[in-house]
């Protein structure tokens, strides 16, 4: 249901979508309900994804003991269209009719969005509740009808017969009628009789509030109501009639008051009657208390050391998943436009299909989170995760467009969870500033808790670039034997601690959860990940050609991004001067970069004031990095490509 609802997000302003990304947040899997929870919601995204001919590119996987109990699905969806073809969730001129387009109307889904947005599950004792008001049934999803429900309005935007359209999402019926109302500024008339039901004797707050899926509402003219029932039952879509555009109402002050009217019948009586507005844009708005949490000074106080010593070679390979066995369940390459699938940096695709115009350019997107950096500061965690998600842009050669996100926080009632949500949302502000980047959408999931205990602050952020020309791939991660492997950016970050272990998944691993964030300089940040993306992108317009693959340092710090390279190649690198902490630490604007030519890299580096550090020639069968680690490339190999299958128990 995640995946359909975001389609129709996307086709319903007239985009033909184009391509899905999953970030999943899943508890500890020494759990077996864990387990059970990963393979369900993979099948179900593949199923529908795969079904309804949309391929699944790319997305994350996060396993942390703070989603136990709540676990996260979040999809992002891509659709292109020209922009003359635009169409709004608007409903106006007077007279217009509204047509339920799509599923029949049951009662799954009631009081999910529209319940779980504002409460939570437990009971006034703070105890888990299972008050069937609090625990909606789940939508029932339906990829064939979505399908049919995608090519069908498409064809009805292309042919010009709606005025307006929007998904039936949150709070179904009541939310679409009032929302393209208000927009309009009109009143509009719905007769919940006329609503195709799937089970009967449904109250009309139910099939007002109702969330089944693959439903669309279209405003249309009266004189194109024909064709549009022509166009919907060539798709075997059904379509009816549920409402109309009615004048608005003038209030005592002499104010124009759209209002939106259930009634039994057009012209029966009058059923509930409120203001469209009141239900959109002038809802009520929380002010609730903020307080930063008591023990964060003492968390920061709290810095990860390396301790006495300890194998750093096991450590590693500890750090290392691959998580293919997720995205061996996608089908990535329908429409055969996908250029880098799932398991890079960032996905990549022909800006092309139905509907578009032939180009040279490409898409590339990227869904990033870390909520071991947000849990320690959400300013700067979510700040920094702007920041990786350009740099896995970069990767790719895609100069980044925009910014989405989906702000996933523990319950708001906490007054430390809106303190976390407050911050994160002015550190996203101030990041983006910085690169001069527009957040265009979002949406925020709260209420995330159980046992009074809430999520880490997750916000994942989704961040869309175009590469100009795309006529050849860019570098992936394989590196060949007389390689010269640098490291591009800067090697230390801001402040006070050059290499901190705070946040990182080395620390996470043995439980260390405080220390201080490191910071890096937004400035030179963009000048390092300008000159890669720069260099990726002569690569893919087939101008350059001495960048062998490229990898930015993420999760797991440099020796994370080596070991996975090393592995993929199928050859090593001696690594001479290296300490522990330049190998485990993590913060944006690094980047892993093997080339043929590293004179000519230099050079360019140097004309674009970029700092680049050599760390070895790529040869033999062992990554050896300083005297820490020193492993053999199939043992490396071996380990991360089964790493995710022995947990869930199914060892090749």
């Amino acid at each position: 249901t995640g995946v359909g609802g975001i389609l129709r997000d996307i086709f319903t302003m007239g985009a033909r979508p184009l391509a899905v990304m999953d970030p999943l947040f899943f508890g500890s899997l020494e759990e077996p309900r864990t387990r059970w929870l990963v393979e369900g919601v993979v099948a179900g995204i593949s199923g529908y994804g795969n079904s309804v001919g949309v391929p699944t590119i790319g997305g994350e996987l996060t396993f942390d003991p703070c989603y136990q109990a709540n676990p996260l699905v979040n999809v992002l969806c891509c659709g292109a269209l020209p922009t003359d073809r635009l169409v709004l969730g608007i409903a106006s001129g007077v007279g217009n009719v509204a047509v339920l387009l799509g599923s029949l109307t049951g009662r799954d889904g009631i009081g999910g969005v529209s319940v779980l947005a504002s409460a939570g599950f437990e009971g006034s004792d703070g105890a888990e509740s299972l008050d069937d008001a609090k625990r909606p049934s789940v939508q029932v999803g339906d990829p064939y009808e979505e399908k049919r429900l995608i090519e069908a309005c498409l064809e009805l935007l292309d042919q010009h017969l709606v005025v307006g359209i929007q998904d039936l999402g949150g709070a179904g019926l009541i939310c679409a009628t009032s929302e393209t109302a208000a927009r309009g500024g009109v009143g509009m008339d719905v007769d919940v009789t006329a609503v195709p039901l799937r089970e009967s004797g449904m109250a009309p707050w139910e099939i007002m509030t109702s969330e089944s899926q693959e439903r669309m509402l279209a405003i249309v003219t009266p004189d194109h109501l024909v064709a549009l029932l022509e166009v919907c039952a060539r798709w075997e879509v059904r379509a009816t009639v549920v409402g109309r555009v009615t004048e608005p109402d003038v209030d005592g002050e002499g104010h124009s008051v759209g209002m939106l009217r259930l009634r039994e019948g057009f012209d029966g009586p009058v059923i509930g009657v409120l203001p469209a507005a009141s239900l959109a844009d002038e809802a009520p708005l929380y002010d609730r208390p903020i307080a930063r949490p008591k023990d964060l000074d003492k968390r920061w106080d709290e810095e990860p050391t390396f301790g006495d010593g300890g194998d750093d070679a096991t450590a590693l390979l500890d750090l290392l998943v691959d998580p293919a066995w997720v995205y061996r369940q996608y089908d990535s390459q329908l429409f055969l436009n996908t250029v880098v699938g799932p398991g890079r940096d960032a996905s990549l695709l022909r800006l092309a299909g139905p509907g578009l115009p032939a180009s040279d350019r490409g898409i590339a997107l990227t869904t990033d989170s870390n909520p071991r950096w947000c849990s320690l500061n959400p300013r700067r965690g979510t700040a920094l995760t702007l920041y990786e998600g350009v740099a896995n842009l970069a990767c790719v050669g895609a100069t980044p467009q925009a910014v989405v996100n989906c702000l996933n926080f523990g319950n708001p009632e906490h007054p430390e969870v809106m303190w976390q949500l407050s911050e994160t949302v002015d550190g996203l502000s101030e990041a983006c500033t910085a690169l001069g980047l527009p957040v265009i959408g979002g949406n925020v999931s709260l209420y995330n808790e159980s046992g009074g205990a809430d999520i880490d602050p997750t916000p994942v952020l989704g961040v869309l670039g175009i590469v100009s020309t795309l006529v050849a791939p860019p570098p992936d991660w394989t590196w060949r034997e007389g390689d010269t492997i640098l490291l591009v950016g800067e090697t230390e970050a801001r402040g006070e601690n050059p290499w901190p272990l705070a946040g990182s998944l080395w620390a996470a691993r043995r439980e260390e959860r405080g220390g201080r964030l490191g910071d890096i300089d937004p400035v030179e940040f963009a000048r390092t990940a300008e000159f890669v993306t720069a260099e990726v992108a002569a690569v893919c317009a087939g101008a350059l050609s001495d960048i062998v693959a490229v990898h930015d340092v993420a999760s797991g710090g440099l020796a994370v991004a080596l070991a996975e390279m090393a592995g993929v190649a199928g050859c090593g690198v001696v690594v001479d001067e290296m300490s522990r902490e330049e190998l485990f630490t993590e913060f944006p604007g690094r980047f892993v970069v093997a080339t043929s030519d590293p004179e000519a890299l230099r050079a360019r580096a140097t004309r674009a004031e970029v700092p680049v550090r050599t760390l070895g020639v790529a040869r033999g069968q062992r990554l050896q990095l300083g005297t820490w680690v020193n492993l053999s490339v199939e043992d490396i190999h071996q380990r991360r490509s089964k790493a995710l299958e022995t947990s869930l128990g199914h060892e090749r």
